[in-house]
């Protein structure tokens, strides 16, 4: 794969660093090969945000998690979380989605919550984790209707804390059942050029990994 290939998916890359135990120097680290990749954000842990946005400035977007990784913090919280992200200078909101309620077909609470997350970020951009490996298609095709009716902006198939990450198979399902205006980002596991290419050309705009940077300056990725 050439440089200007490898290039079109670096712009593609939310660069993620989101383990328990990151550091300031790590984020610091990733912010900094962000900048030199031009990656379409950095993807971190919400207690860095602040410092991360006087550290980068306007080089590179930053992306944080909401209802981090387990997705069951009331909406209230969640509502929160969101609005001291942005205020602390996020510009891009990937939220948990309530699994509990999916597969308890509370469809409704689901899309409110949505939606409130979204009038929370204003013109930030909201991405909608489902954690796809814990669900069945059908569930899989239902948050794509609730993600594309409550106006989030991406719909996520991972947080890569759970049992899986993203899959091709998910991301066409995404593709064939989301609305027009509903982008898709594949997160979890993505750890080759070759498979960011394939993720990409099956419909993902954004891709969540730690591992298409390090592979680019040759370090082994590890975690998300």
């Amino acid at each position: 794969m050439d440089y200007l290939d490898r290039k079109l998916i670096f712009e593609k890359v939310d660069h993620t660093l989101l383990t328990q135990s990151a550091t300031w120097e790590e984020i610091k680290q990733i912010c900094d090969d962000a900048i030199t990749y031009q990656t379409a954000s950095v993807c971190i842990p919400p207690s860095y945000v602040k410092r991360a946005k006087e550290y980068v400035g306007d080089k590179v977007a930053i992306c944080t998690v909401i209802g981090f990784p387990n997705g069951y913090n009331t909406t209230a919280v969640k509502i929160y979380e969101t609005k001291d992200a942005i205020q602390n200078g996020a510009d891009e909101i990937d939220m948990v989605i309530n699994i509990g309620d999916l597969k308890d077909q509370k469809y409704d609470l689901i899309e409110e919550e949505i939606k409130q997350l979204k009038e929370a970020c204003g013109d930030k951009i909201l991405k909608v984790i489902i954690e796809t490996c814990l669900l069945t298609d059908e569930e899989k095709i239902k948050m794509c209707e609730i993600v594309t009716k409550a106006g989030a902006d991406f719909i996520k198939t991972s947080t890569g804390f759970s049992k899986g990450g993203a899959t091709f198979e998910d991301v066409t399902l995404f593709a064939k059942h989301v609305g027009k205006d509903v982008s898709i980002k594949a997160a979890g596991g993505i750890s080759s050029f070759d498979d960011a290419q394939k993720f990409i050309d099956l419909g993902a705009s954004r891709l969540g990994t730690s591992r298409i940077v390090k592979l680019a300056k040759n370090e082994q990725g590890s975690g998300y």
